[in-house]
């Protein structure tokens, strides 16, 4: 048997090739895959060279800790099953769901400690959106809305959706969406915004107590900086790799005493440390999968093969996918299968 891996070849190429089928090393175990999901925005930096060399890939997940060099594995969505185990691993993980935090691959060997069990009564779909959901549940753990607040999320891929729909179960004054795609607009009303508009029609101006900055624009700050009131604050959960743009940091800034606070999954703000850890987030996360209608943000299925198209699609016409999986064969079939293509 082989396995299908989809590589960043050279910036903006995607392939899909066929390589041997890994041996699971003493102690670890062997995943098939069923569905990775592809996080368009941070995977799309990556794929149009737009990260730092200087930086690892990502230090804090053990499958991506090297430097960021193409030709270049990544994502970190994987769900499938345990096929086998190696020598000294334990073969009661053999036939579970888990999920991982893999490069895309039909399969991949790990140590159980890099597994995470799904739970009986969540799909493989559903689950492989763990990440953005627990990275909304940061978010809104950064943020700390208050009862009565006025926010507002700006940018509504599929992270900024998830954090809408978590702040739609506070009791908040007003939840403004911000998004140029009117799709995109329609869904986070569905979720629960009172309100959704496209940064150009934007007429409240330092309203906001609280303001979410997910777009993946760094011109978007400028927007957060507008709407956000005197000592608001505003959520950095954007990463824009190497892209950059002029911020309004003069004017009103100055005297407003906007607070701009840098959020991030990898890590838990010390404040939350006395009581919570990550695996207490993650417990929260899959929580959340269970009361969100997930599925509405799945808008392509695609098999391994068309990753290209995939990628494609995500940074081409971004108002027609929003989130996509791979989807692998069965893995007791052999496939022969080897795809190129571009995607800028």
């Amino acid at each position: 048997m082989a396995r299908l891996s989809v590589v960043f070849t050279t910036p903006g190429q995607v392939e899909v090739v066929e390589e041997p089928l890994p041996t699971p090393a003493m102690g670890e175990l062997l995943v098939a895959t069923h569905f990775s999901a592809i996080s368009a925005g941070t995977e799309l930096l990556f794929l149009r060279g737009q990260v730092p060399a200087t930086m690892s890939i990502d230090s804090t997940i053990a499958a991506l800790d090297g430097a960021v060099r193409f030709p270049l594995r990544y994502g970190y969505a994987c769900v499938g099953h345990v096929a086998a185990a190696g020598a000294d691993a334990d073969a009661g993980w053999i036939g579970r769901r888990v999920f991982a935090f893999q490069p895309h691959s039909s399969h991949f060997a790990a140590p159980a400690a890099q597994l995470i069990p799904l739970p009986d009564d969540l799909t493989l779909t559903q689950a492989a959106l763990l990440p953005n959901m627990e990275t909304a549940v940061n978010l809104v753990m950064d943020g700390q809305p208050v009862l009565g607040e006025r926010v507002a999320v700006i940018g509504l891929g599929v992270v900024g959706l998830l954090t809408v729909a978590l702040l739609a179960r506070f009791p908040l004054a007003h939840l403004l969406a911000v998004d140029p795609l009117p799709q995109r607009r329609a869904l986070a009303v569905a979720l629960g915004a009172h309100a959704a508009a496209a940064p150009a029609e934007l007429t409240e101006s330092a309203t906001f107590d609280l303001t979410y900055e997910v777009s993946g624009a760094p011109t978007a700050l400028n927007t957060a900086l507008a709407l956000t009131g005197y000592a608001g604050r505003i959520v950095i959960g954007s990463w824009y790799g190497s892209k950059q743009a002029p911020i309004d940091l003069g004017g009103a800034f100055h005297r407003s005493r906007i607070r701009l606070l840098a959020s991030q999954v990898s890590t838990l703000d010390p404040r939350w440390l006395g009581r919570w850890d990550k695996a207490r987030r993650l417990d929260v996360a899959w929580a959340m999968l269970r009361q969100v209608a997930v599925d509405a943000l799945i808008t392509h299925r695609l098999p391994v093969t068309q990753a290209p198209e995939a990628y494609r699609l995500l940074d081409q016409t971004p108002q027609q996918a929003l989130q996509v999986l791979l989807e692998y064969p069965n893995p007791s079939r052999s496939n022969h299968y080897v795809h190129t293509g571009r995607s800028t």
